[in-house]
């Protein structure tokens, strides 16, 4: 069985919410087959994720981790874009 990809999602969000010292967003980047498809950064005094999506530079605003992660899980998935 192929292991989730939603939970390694959810587990990268989830490490982010582990503030540095010097209290800035953390950011990560989502890839897939080396093409960069979003960009996601967590606000720790707001509480928020931040998903830029990099086809077309649109900004979301989440303060739920699951709608988050179903959000970059569907960028990721590539069965709806038959190009790639």
């Amino acid at each position: 069985m192929k292991s989730s990809q939603l939970v390694a999602i959810i587990k990268r969000l989830e490490a982010m919410q582990e503030v540095p010292a010097d209290g800035e967003p953390q950011t990560r980047r989502f890839e897939k087959n080396g093409v960069e498809k979003g960009l996601v950064t967590f606000d720790a005094k707001t509480q928020t994720y931040e998903l830029e999506e990099m086809d077309n530079h649109q900004v979301f605003q989440f303060d739920n981790i699951d709608l988050v992660a179903m959000e970059i899980y569907d960028l990721l998935d590539d069965t709806d874009n038959p190009e790639e």
